[in-house]
Parts: C-alpha cells; sequence; structure tokens
C-alpha cells in the first residue's frame, strides 16, 4: 500500500494555479503491475504539471528516461529511450467516472488522485510497436526480403511513353512494354 501511496497527488489540497509535482521510475514500479510482460525494468523521471481551475484539473506528463525491452529479433535486452508527453483532464462532477480516454470526472470533495496506473500506461504507450535491438535496426525484416510489397516507381514525366491513339504530331516514340501488355490484355476482352 506503500507503493501506491507515493504517486498520491493530493489535490483538495492544492489551491488554484499550476503547481508541479515530480515522482522517480525505477525497477520497483514495474513489479506493482501483474500485466508487466513488455517493461520489467526502467529508469524514469515523470514530471506533472497540474493546473488546478475552478471546474477542472489538467494535468500534463512529462516522462523521460529509459526502460529495458527484450528485442522481437534476437531476444536480447536493450535500452529504448523514452520522452514523452501526455494529457488528463479531471473535470468536477457529480459522480466519479470515466468520460473518454483523456478525460475522467472527479467530486468536488475527492481528496487525491493516483496516478501510478496512468503513468504505467502512458509508458507502455510510448514503446515502439516492434522493439528491435538498436544493432539489428538497419536490417531488412524477411517479409521484405521475399519481394511482396516492394514497389518500384518512375519519377518524372519523361519516364511515360505518349500513348499512340492520341493526336500527337510524334507517335514514333517507343511505348514502354508494360504498356504494351496492358493493351494486349485489354484487346482480347
Amino acid at each position: 500500500m506503500k507503493f501506491w501511496r507515493t504517486f498520491d497527488i493530493e489535490v483538495i489540497k492544492f489551491v488554484e494555479g499550476i503547481h508541479e509535482i515530480d515522482f522517480e521510475i525505477d525497477d520497483s514500479f514495474f513489479q506493482h503491475f501483474e500485466d508487466n510482460e513488455l517493461v520489467r525494468k526502467g529508469n524514469l523521471a515523470v514530471r506533472v504539471k497540474m493546473n488546478k481551475g475552478a471546474n477542472l484539473i489538467e494535468m500534463d506528463f512529462h516522462i523521460a528516461g529509459e526502460v529495458t525491452l527484450t528485442c522481437d529479433r534476437s531476444l536480447e535486452p536493450f535500452q529504448q529511450p523514452l520522452d514523452l508527453h501526455e494529457q488528463m483532464i479531471y473535470k468536477y462532477g457529480a459522480e466519479e467516472k470515466e468520460i473518454n480516454e483523456d478525460v475522467y470526472m472527479i467530486t468536488r470533495d475527492t481528496p487525491k488522485i493516483n496516478v501510478a496506473q496512468l503513468i504505467y500506461e502512458f509508458i507502455l504507450l510510448g514503446l515502439p510497436a516492434k522493439k528491435i535491438h538498436p544493432d539489428y535496426r538497419n536490417e531488412m525484416d524477411d517479409e521484405e526480403y521475399e519481394g511482396e510489397g516492394i514497389y518500384a516507381y518512375i519519377d518524372g514525366e519523361d519516364d511515360f511513353e505518349k500513348d499512340p491513339d492520341s493526336d500527337s504530331e510524334d507517335n514514333s516514340e517507343v511505348i514502354d512494354p508494360r504498356w504494351e501488355l496492358l493493351k494486349k490484355l485489354k484487346n482480347k476482352e
């Protein structure tokens, strides 16, 4: 319980205005979450800039540091730098409930807001979809070697041949063989 209390922001004690609250995240932080398969170690600093108003509380989260991830390709651990900016808004209302992913309703007599789960979720959202060790980031994926999804683009108008059916004066230019094949298919119909 002591761990969770360290991430309480006692909003009822703050007057209206801007306040900054700092938190330190280390390896023990990630041990308190059951679904911590992605991140088990990290060293991060969190600064919460809280703007308390008459009708709402805005919290801007700046999370910076490194987490230890496991490479999807080699299964080697590596350090992934993170520098995230997220925002959460707490509106005053009749009951406590989530309005959407960025807005939460609290009552006026809510004494504190615990931000541990929010910080954890922001860290998870900031992770790359593919966790690749820096030593392997320049290598191509296996799918790229198969040739699927690789497109060749022609840049410039000079690479396209004129249509022989057009009324242009010079129809003696050679037509790109790809267009010839397409015309043969078209004429079969």
